[in-house]
């Protein structure tokens, strides 16, 4: 998952970067393949509609690792979005800019056959699977830049406040789940690049509560597990209402 919470790149620097789309081997490619057959099996019935739909729209396959510079003047078609090449985890402040400015951080390394189960940070595939196709709905990707740019602007004046933003984000973007006409359904990147998670999210094994932004900024989460608590909205329009809701109490 891309983590808003370390910082190995100074916040003030961000080096620019470029996928070497060359340098990946017919062993990634393999990895990708595998990685996209398993997820696009399970999550029919069990991923929300927008997120199954930006998978077409965007034009992801499993025929070969998405390249950047394909990606990229689609998404900025639907939605104004481009996925930027960082080196790896982010600092807050350099993520939330980053949204602000309608990019979205994401590294380009992919995991080993080994590793098909379990990383200790984001590789491409959550990055770009989990987190792409939700960045062509014109509605999410809004909320996702409006958040960026509230966490800035009151991160700013308050450094203290950025821990409400990351909750906000971490709940939803990352490891959210909704109600849709046919049944509860995931949205979050965390949940959508991982095998594992998606069974468990659903199963009756974790605690599943009605969002509330009271509910996300009460609650600490651990990024080495699978989550223990998740919040289920009742529908997307609750994600914009949420961040209104808690600039105006920062306003207060």
């Amino acid at each position: 998952m891309q983590s808003v919470s370390a910082a190995p790149v100074a916040s003030d620097i961000l080096p620019l970067l470029n996928q070497v789309y060359a340098d990946y081997t017919a062993a990634d490619q393999h990895v990708w393949q595998l990685l996209f057959d398993r997820q696009m099996a399970l999550l029919p019935g069990r991923a929300a509609e927008e997120f199954l739909e930006g998978v077409r729209r965007v034009g992801f396959t499993r025929d070969a690792i998405p390249d950047f510079r394909e990606v990229n003047p689609r998404l900025q078609e639907l939605t104004g979005w481009e996925l930027v090449v960082v080196p790896g985890i982010v600092d807050d402040a350099v993520f939330f800019q980053l949204l602000a400015d309608r990019k979205f951080p994401a590294t380009t390394w992919l995991r080993t056959l080994e590793q098909l189960d379990y990383l200790e940070e984001p590789d491409m595939f959550h990055d770009v699977f989990g987190h792409v196709p939700l960045l062509t709905d014109a509605g999410f990707a809004d909320f996702l830049q409006k958040l960026g740019a509230a966490a800035v602007h009151h991160g700013q004046r308050w450094p203290g406040t950025l821990e409400q933003f990351t909750r906000l984000y971490w709940f939803t973007a990352e490891f959210g789940l909704i109600h849709q006409p046919d049944g509860l359904r995931i949205y979050g990147a965390g949940l959508l690049s991982s095998h594992g998670e998606v069974k468990f999210s659903l199963s009756d094994a974790p605690t599943r509560l009605p969002f509330t932004l009271d509910g996300v900024l009460d609650t600490p989460f651990e990024k080495d597990k699978f989550q223990d608590l998740y919040f289920v909205l009742t529908d997307m329009q609750q994600l914009p209402e949420s961040l209104a809701q808690l600039q105006a109490r920062l306003l207060e």
